[in-house]
């Protein structure tokens, strides 16, 4: 199998680079593409991310993001008005993350808009139980996001992500990392997963929150501020 490497490309991004080269590398990109688009056009406070984790106009939660990963949801979140914490075990995806941080605090200083996303998002490469779990955890809200079960349908995984899988591998303590999320929570933990998918350690959620292709499973601990 061939080996994942970190290296830069032409234009000063940290990429996972895949040495059989059958797809392009993988970046963090919190200043354009599809993060861009998401974040301008994908439904600001009335999407189901930010209905399941309680965003309004008038409640902007501390969040932490338990399974940070390429970082795309937290650029949501933080860019909806939620101070987000994102935390990340695996070295080689923190890097990825902690160098999309700085593209995107270098962007901010000459675009006004994305200053205050910089500003709401701080990276910790940490374990996520472990600091869930220790005294420096202030969370109003738990986001988990850990890796989706295998797929039953026939339907393949893109490339670029599947790369990404075989890097961080599969989220075996997720049942763990749920537990020392819901000790956490001041508010609640919101577990993403699969549309049609069992609920995350078979333990069944206060309720839930549809989109097009996953559900959000919702755990209260109690009643968010209106």
């Amino acid at each position: 199998m061939a080996e994942l490497i970190l290296d830069y490309d032409t234009e000063g991004r940290l990429c996972l680079v895949d040495e059989a080269a059958n797809h392009g590398p993988i970046y963090v990109d919190f200043v354009a593409g599809a993060g861009a688009h998401r974040r301008k056009f994908g439904g600001g406070l009335q999407q189901p991310l930010a209905r399941a984790c309680g965003l309004s106009g008038k409640f902007k939660p501390q969040l932490c993001d338990a399974n940070a990963g390429m970082g795309r949801d937290s650029l949501v979140l933080a860019s909806l008005g939620a101070p987000v914490t994102l935390l990340e075990r695996h070295p080689q995806v923190a890097a990825l993350l902690r160098d999309g941080l700085r593209r995107l605090v270098q962007c901010g200083q000459l675009d006004p808009e994305l200053q205050p996303l910089a500003q709401r998002m701080t990276l910790l490469e940490v374990d996520a139980i472990e600091y869930l779990s220790s005294a420096a955890a202030r969370c109003d809200v738990v986001y988990l996001d850990p890796m989706f079960p295998p797929r039953q349908k026939s339907s393949k995984v893109k490339k670029e992500m599947a790369a990404f899988h075989r890097l961080v591998g599969r989220d075996e303590d997720a049942a763990e990392l749920l537990q020392a999320a819901l000790a956490a929570a001041r508010y609640r933990v919101v577990v993403k997963r699969p549309r049609g998918a069992d609920w995350l350690a078979a333990r069944k959620p206060s309720h839930a929150i549809e989109g097009k292709t996953v559900r959000y499973d919702i755990y209260v601990n109690s009643a968010i501020p209106k």
